[in-house]
């Protein structure tokens, strides 16, 4: 067990390393187009791709659906219940909420449970997006007129939709066009895990105590969450291993970014950001040996 362990974990993270010190020897370099390319093109060819190689029911997966955005948005009910000097309500909500599903996520779990759980993940993880660009920029902005439709901009919306109805409609593609989508795909991962090594080194050092209290707290509400809706839920037992790992996953690394653009304490969300990171060199092992002893 200890060897299939490392052998999904060290993979993972090393890559995350090898982005931050090629950051630290390189800086200053161009990561926004990058960054840019990678969320309008090579990810939604991974959704697209997956939810073609893997159809998904929606119909047999809405109980995953339902228990993927109580995971996501229950947590930071629970933070908003539960003041923290010095941080506002959305800086310690929205960070609470959406973790990193996609750079850390979707690799960890593809290692952790196998190519045939793609389309699940790909799911939670275009679920998470969605929500992120919705409910988490409305907390952020404060319902500022303009934001709320910024979620139909987002390119995971309209590659999952297309996935998911060719796939449940069967829909004959070429081979070339779902083989070419699966190589664009594939560029996906590895460049989540190395960006998010270079992304890394422009969060601040600062509060990093409060930053690691907060985080104990989020996990603490994604394990309450997650229990709560394994009790309610008629559930899937392959799918309480990706939730599991999903409550245990870090703060995205986009939290930062929403809330620098929406001047919500960057730099202290910035701090949770970091903090969390750290964290997770415990707990992703610990979450991920627990995940597949549940499964």
């Amino acid at each position: 067990m200890l060897a299939a362990l490392l052998d999904i974990v060290v993979p993972v993270f090393a890559v995350v390393a090898l982005g931050a010190l090629y950051g630290h020897r390189r800086p200053g370099g161009e990561l926004g187009f990058v960054n840019r390319a990678n969320i309008e093109l090579f990810t939604p060819a991974l959704v697209f791709s997956a939810l073609v190689k893997y159809p998904l029911a929606l119909g047999e997966h809405m109980a995953l659906l339902l228990a993927g955005t109580l995971v996501i948005l229950l947590p930071g009910l629970l933070l908003a219940l539960c003041p923290i000097g010095g941080l506002s309500r959305p800086a310690r909500m929205v960070p609470a909420m959406f973790r990193n599903t996609g750079n850390l996520g979707i690799p960890l779990m593809v290692l952790a449970f196998g190519e045939q759980q793609l389309g699940a993940i790909v799911i939670l993880f275009v679920l998470s997006n969605l929500l992120h660009f919705s409910v988490g920029i409305a907390l952020l902005s404060g319902g500022r007129e303009g934001s709320r439709w910024l979620w139909l901009r987002s390119p995971m919306l309209w590659a999952a939709a297309a996935g998911l109805l060719v796939a449940n409609l069967g829909i004959s593609l070429p081979a070339f066009v779902v083989t070419t989508a699966s190589l664009l795909g594939q560029i996906s991962v590895p460049l989540m895990l190395f960006a998010l090594g270079i992304r890394l080194l422009d969060g601040g050092w600062d509060d990093l105590g409060l930053a690691i209290r907060v985080n104990l707290l989020y996990l603490a509400a994604g394990g309450m969450s997650l229990l709560l809706v394994w009790w309610l839920l008629p559930l899937n037992p392959e799918w309480v291993p990706l939730l599991l790992v999903s409550v245990a996953l870090p703060p995205a690394v986009l939290n930062y970014m929403l809330c620098e653009q929406y001047q919500c304490q960057p730099q202290k969300v910035a701090s949770i950001v970091l903090g969390g990171n750290a964290l997770s060199l415990v707990i992703i092992p610990l979450a991920v040996w627990l995940a597949l002893h549940l499964g």
